[in-house]
C-alpha cells in the first residue's frame, strides 16, 4: 500500500508489506496534540479494526509539545510500538513519551530499524 498523508499534513501511515503499520514524521516536525490524534486516527482507517505492530519514525521530529505526549496513552490499532530514532534529541523525545505514564501497548526506542523491525516481527511479548 502507498503512504498516505496524516491530516495536517505532517506524517504518513502506510500498512507494509510485512504487516507492519509504519507511521514516519517529515522533517523538522513540531507535533501538537491534533498532529498526534490525526495519526492515531489514520492508523485506525489503514487497520480497519484490526491490530498491527507499529514503527513510528521519529528520526527527523523536532520537538513534541507535552499535550501531544499525553495523547501517547490513548490506544490505537498498534499491538506493539517501536520508536525508531537516530540522535539525542529522538531518544529525549521518546524517554519523554515512554515516562511516567501508562502505555496502552509495549513500547521501545531503537536506533537501527533492523534491530525494531526484528523486535515488532519476531520477539515474542511478555
Amino acid at each position: 500500500m502507498k503512504p498516505i498523508t496524516v491530516d495536517g499534513g505532517k506524517g504518513t501511515v502506510e500498512l507494509d508489506a510485512e504487516g507492519v503499520l509504519q507511521l514516519v514524521w517529515k522533517p523538522a516536525t513540531v507535533l501538537v496534540a491534533d498532529d498526534v490524534h490525526a495519526a492515531m486516527a489514520k492508523v485506525n482507517e489503514v487497520a480497519d479494526g484490526a491490530e498491527y505492530p507499529m514503527l513510528i519514525d521519529i528520526t527527523n521530529t523536532q520537538m513534541v509539545t507535552r499535550q501531544a505526549r499525553s495523547v501517547f496513552s490513548t490506544r490505537c490499532a498498534a499491538s506493539r510500538i517501536a520508536l525508531l530514532g537516530s540522535n539525542p534529541v529522538n531518544r529525549v523525545i521518546a524517554n519523554f513519551a515512554m515516562a511516567r505514564r501508562t502505555l496502552p501497548v509495549p513500547t521501545r526506542f531503537f536506533t537501527s530499524r533492523d534491530e525494531a523491525m526484528t523486535w515488532l516481527l519476531v520477539t515474542p511479548l511478555p
